[in-house]
């Protein structure tokens, strides 16, 4: 099962989890980071999670069939879409159709007090 790790890690963490995987030479897991849990909500919406969910393990699909699978109109989808793929979360086919390329997704960050 492919999995991908988002969650929340400064610059220095994210530069020493390369610099780790780097040295290891061993395959790391797929990790997307946001500096602040404020940047993850904005980049993953309810709507968003809503897309990436529907996308989990579906392989690529056209906007408009994602948009009737999400039940909602293809220009906010595609607005969504765009977020997604700007955050590195989804990628695009050659022949322009759009796939999250993982068949699971671990969300993992901590709050503690300040």
């Amino acid at each position: 099962m492919k999995t991908v790790v988002i969650g929340v890690s400064s610059r220095k963490e994210t530069n020493a989890r390369l610099m780790h995987a780097l040295a290891s030479g061993k395959p790391q897991n797929a990790y997307r980071s946001f500096e602040s849990t404020a940047d993850l909500w904005r980049t993953i919406s309810p709507n968003r999670w809503d897309v990436l969910k529907e996308m989990t393990g579906a392989g690529a699909m056209s906007l408009r069939d994602l948009a009737r699978r999400v039940g909602r109109d293809v220009k906010s989808v595609h607005t969504d879409v765009h977020a997604l793929l700007n955050a590195g979360l989804l990628d695009k086919t050659e022949d322009g159709k759009i796939i999250f390329p993982f068949d699971a997704v671990h969300v993992d960050f901590m709050l503690k007090a300040a």
